[in-house]
């Protein structure tokens, strides 16, 4: 008699996405939500992996307002360097919550690019509406200027595409704008994560360890209860390609470790 697996879940009532459309998000439930996102991805970051694809319809809600991540779909081992494992494309993440790195094509990315995703949707949560809806990759890479300004020399020499700085070089000068000045309701301490979070260049940008300990979010911080774990090995990722050739073996092995995966990402 074959034996199938299957993983299941509690029910999940609703998402970040539906309940940001339905209604004000207050300064508290910000911070919760926020901090679990980060929690989480605290988790995948330290088992090397990246999600890729962070945004509010990714984040399940509950009644209690447990938030759990959804869709790994896109996820990749942050230690990929097989050029056709798709790690480098450009298509990661959905348009609006993608990262600036990736649109300029640097020459790889990292962590980063999750926590610009984490900052796109605090900005979401603290206004009710996208930050970045950019209609294409022009406009989009439009958008993030007109509030970030014009990168600096050392952020713009950090582009490693001659092309894309070629680009950034052909538009007109953008002065910063202060978040506060699109937020204006919104508190100090918000904002200076927000900022963190949404920095240009992705070596400057806060990580997920340091936004956990930012003042914003000490009321939940806990660094006793907010779980690491070994790294997923790269090769995990491989499935979709493998998964035909994989022994009985090699598949219950996958299935652990992704249970590991999401079991973290939601305790």
């Amino acid at each position: 008699m074959n034996r199938i697996n299957t993983l299941s879940q509690e029910l999940m009532e609703t998402d970040m996405h539906r309940v940001i459309r339905t209604q004000d998000l207050s300064d508290d439930h910000c911070q919760y939500f926020i901090y679990q996102t980060l929690r989480a991805l605290k988790a995948m970051h330290s088992a090397n992996v990246l999600h890729r694809d962070l945004k509010p319809s990714n984040l399940l809600l509950n009644a209690n307002c447990d938030l759990k991540v959804c869709d790994f779909g896109l996820a990749r081992s942050a230690a990929s360097t097989d050029d056709n494992s798709g790690f480098m494309t450009e298509y990661v993440a959905t348009r609006w919550y993608r990262a600036p790195e990736i649109m300029l094509t640097f020459k790889e990315y990292t962590k980063a690019i999750d926590v610009w995703s984490v900052g796109c949707i605090l900005a979401e949560m603290l206004s009710g509406k996208p930050l970045f809806p950019g209609k294409d990759y022009h406009h989009q890479l439009t958008l993030i200027l007109d509030i970030l300004g014009t990168p600096t020399m050392e952020d713009y020499y950090g582009i490693k595409s001659r092309r894309a700085r070629e680009y950034i070089r052909s538009l007109p000068f953008k002065k910063k704008i202060a978040l506060k000045a699109i937020f204006p309701r919104t508190s100090d301490l918000a904002l200076d994560l927000l900022e963190k979070l949404l920095a240009f260049n992705p070596v400057k940008r806060i990580t997920v360890e340091e936004a956990l300990r930012h003042p914003y979010l000490e009321p939940y911080h806990d660094p006793e209860d907010e779980p690491s774990a070994d790294p997923i090995p790269e090769e995990f990722f491989d499935f979709d390609k493998d998964k035909d050739t994989l022994s009985k073996e090699q598949l219950k092995r996958t299935l652990n470790l992704l249970c590991r995966l999401l079991f973290l990402t939601v305790n």
